[in-house]
């Protein structure tokens, strides 16, 4: 039976990420894959790193964080997400205080959210980048402690989840990938796979 990308039959493919919502997209691809979370790396860059940098950055560096020698059969993907905010890089936050307080500075605003994903073999690495563009809403003291009260925004870049509550009632637009605001560019790396 045909699948479109029976060309990756030859590898066991890998999400290297401990994420839930990347897991659950890259599912979306039909195609068989482990998750394997053994090889963490130290995510500190550069102050000097521009903003949009960063997530192409950080997925290379956690893709070669994996020892993968020349005969191996694995094929290997990685991915880091940012909000991009003024030119600041707003990554998970540390706890319901700074959630708290980048929601407040999301309110109302347009933000970029980028995503850095490498895909790399033992005779190939490629990374690339997707960006979209995100505009919130107003949203009330009250409406911003509901969110992080309720859900969990302390594992989401910009202390955000598209797909939750807060994606329904304060994202007025969107352009680009809404699979990027959830962490992984799906339309991207699907073709970017069936190249390999």
């Amino acid at each position: 039976m045909f699948h479109p990308l029976s060309n990756l039959d030859k590898y066991r493919v890998i999400l290297a990420s401990g994420s839930p919502r990347r897991r659950e997209l890259l599912a979306l691809l039909d195609h068989p894959f482990t998750v394997d979370t053994s090889y963490p790396v130290d995510e500190t860059v550069s102050p000097d790193m521009a903003p949009d940098k960063v997530p192409a950055y950080l997925s290379r560096l956690k893709a070669y964080a994996y020892p993968i020698n020349e005969d191996d059969d694995r094929l290997l993907i990685t991915a880091d997400t940012v909000v991009i905010l003024d030119g600041d890089v707003l990554g998970k936050p540390a706890d319901k205080d700074e959630a708290v307080a980048m929601l407040h500075r999301l309110a109302e605003r347009d933000q970029s959210v980028v995503t850095g994903v490498t895909v790399r073999t033992a005779s190939r690495c490629e990374t690339f980048t997707a960006v979209s563009r995100v505009e919130f809403a107003h949203l009330s003291d009250r409406e911003i402690r509901y969110y992080v009260d309720t859900y969990s925004p302390l594992d989401k870049a910009g202390a955000y989840g598209i797909q939750e509550w807060i994606g329904a009632a304060a994202i007025k637009s969107i352009s680009g990938s809404f699979y990027n605001v959830m962490g992984l560019p799906v339309h991207k790396l699907y073709e970017k796979l069936k190249e390999f």
